[in-house]
């Protein structure tokens, strides 16, 4: 059919929590418990989108950290730690992520307008289902729900930045084409998800990982430094290949109109 059908979404930076601080915070944490080494929280966003153990993994590579693991134990970050710092950030993130579970602003009211319009609500995230098992009935009970969720430790090919969590979606929901899927994601190995699950990719800019800041800051910050770092985090999902980038989810019900309007025309992503 040439019209978007479904709708993949993100859920942290992209549906809840601006900023996506529930991961990066608990990173911090998790590295300081663990082993007694300081992360910043910089370098906690860096690889975000990935699943976590993962996310550890390409942190324990990042060349500063890589120099305090040698420093401190004369050695790479190797996958016993990995699997200590995991398994210190597990409980500390399910314990927390219920706190970040409030739907950003626009969200519901996108969603409603996306039903009207018969296009169904998927999702896919970064969190293993243990932590999604708490943040999904938690957004719920806030206006939040999707059709279909999907956890980064559900699928045995793995999670992002392979398509498989998003095509999981596709067989889910029940749609006949993945050119009418768009998948929506702020970070940018979600952005590759999308891309190589054949999808329309759309960044988000302002409410996501890469401008990084809360809601509270957002709304007190400068208009110049709204527009630079904007500018930023939308060069980089665009970099990464993102079709469009958008300032948050509220936008998203104007884009699908232009997309809609390009498949009209036989374009494909």
């Amino acid at each position: 059919m040439n019209r978007i059908q479904a709708v993949i979404l993100d859920w942290a930076g992209t549906t809840v929590d601006f900023g996506s601080f529930a991961p990066t915070q608990i990173f911090i944490e998790a590295f300081h418990r663990a082993f007694d080494i300081d992360i910043t929280l910089e370098q906690a966003r860096i690889p975000m989108g990935l699943g976590k153990w993962q996310h550890i993994e390409a942190l324990g590579k990042l060349p500063e950290i890589d120099i305090c693991w040698q420093n401190k134990f004369g050695r790479s970050m190797n996958n016993d730690d990995i699997d200590a710092i995991y398994a210190t950030f597990m409980p500390l993130q399910i314990a927390k992520v219920v706190d970040f579970a409030a739907p950003i602003s626009g969200v519901i009211q996108t969603i409603t307008a996306l039903r009207t319009q018969e296009i169904k609500i998927g999702s896919c995230s970064g969190y293993p289902r243990a932590v999604m098992e708490k943040l999904v009935p938690a957004a719920a009970r806030l206006g939040y729900s999707p059709d279909y969720w999907v956890a980064s430790d559900d699928i045995p090919a793995g999670g992002r930045p392979g398509p498989w969590m998003a095509l999981q979606n596709v067989i889910e929901l029940s749609i006949d084409s993945v050119a009418s899927c768009i998948k929506v994601d702020d970070a940018v190995p979600g952005i590759a998800e999308g891309l190589n699950a054949g999808m329309w990719s759309v960044g988000v800019a302002l409410s996501g990982n890469e401008f990084g800041k809360t809601w509270d800051e957002y709304q007190t910050m400068p208009h110049d430094a709204i527009l630079e770092l904007r500018q930023k985090a939308a060069a980089k999902l665009f970099a990464a290949g993102a079709h469009y980038v958008i300032d948050t989810l509220a936008d998203l019900p104007q884009l699908i109109g232009v997309i809609n309007d390009r498949l009209a025309k036989g374009e494909r992503p």
